[in-house]
């Protein structure tokens, strides 16, 4: 058997990847006292709520080698493969995790692909990798196929402030800049390496809208893969920028909202959109 394996950057539901037979490894957020677990021990609003009264910028640690030893030991011991999505290694250390797991117990089928990117662009990838499995393809094929698509899946996104990247240590002083003044709005995506990039910097909610959907404009989708309209806390900004990008022609499958381990650095009202290009 098959099998894939994304944590919870990915944003992937957990109940969600239990039905769909997804080993999901969880990435605890501490604030204060309390380590939140997304979908176990709080729900995605609660944990945007008590971001935002919360004095303490919250941590997200990444899950240690011993976490994927326990998961590879079991799948070496029933034969089975594996392929494991995971968040950017330019944005966390969990690929190099995985990968002293995989070494420590020398077990060649599995399949450790650095997704260089985070939130839902891993989750399609991740069906992606489901689907092929449905269509009978090897353990290789699927990893190689991901690796053929992974630089198409783009991520692009409005925040209302850069400040919660800055804090997380995702941006530099200088990189975050004027984002902190509360008018400018700035457009962020991945870079092709995996790293978080400010594509723009808008002044106003309305022209951010006009910015993202600018870009947009520019892009081909191939909606063969789900286009997801994406948010942190608030759906206001979101619908008002999803129903004017359907006035250029995108077709959107689902609205999701992302969760704890990505939301702690993007903050609330955020919003963007995931796709696969042609």
């Amino acid at each position: 058997m098959i099998k894939i394996l994304v944590d919870a950057a990915s944003d992937y539901d957990i109940h969600e990847a239990e039905e769909n037979n997804i080993e999901f490894v969880p990435i605890g957020v501490t604030m204060g006292e309390e380590i939140l677990y997304d979908g176990v021990n709080i729900t995605r609003d609660e944990f945007f709520i008590k971001l935002r009264d919360s004095k303490e910028f919250p941590k997200t640690s990444q899950p240690s080698p011993q976490v994927f030893v326990d998961i590879f030991e079991k799948v070496k011991e029933k034969g089975d493969e594996m392929i494991c999505l995971l968040l950017s290694s330019k944005l966390s250390g969990t690929v190099q995790s995985a990968m002293l797991a995989k070494n420590m117990i020398g077990y060649q089928n599995i399949h450790i692909i650095d997704s260089l990117t985070a939130t839902f662009a891993i989750k399609i990838m991740a069906d992606y990798g489901r689907k092929l499995i449905e269509q009978g393809k090897t353990s290789g094929e699927i990893a190689d196929a991901i690796e053929a698509v992974k630089s198409k899946v783009k991520v692009l996104a409005v925040l209302d402030t850069l400040e919660n990247l800055y804090k997380g240590g995702r941006l530099s002083k200088l990189e975050a800049g004027v984002g902190n003044i509360a008018k400018i709005k700035p457009l962020i995506t991945l870079t092709e390496d995996g790293k978080i990039t400010v594509k723009g910097k808008s002044i106003g909610r309305k022209k951010a809208c006009n910015d993202i959907i600018k870009l947009l404009s520019e892009e081909e989708i191939d909606y063969t893969f789900p286009v997801y309209g994406i948010y942190s806390y608030g759906t206001e900004n979101l619908e008002n920028f999803m129903e004017q990008s359907k006035e250029i022609g995108i077709q959107y499958t689902d609205r999701l909202q992302i969760g704890p381990t990505i939301g702690t650095h993007i903050g609330e009202g955020a919003y963007g959109i995931v796709f696969v290009q042609k």
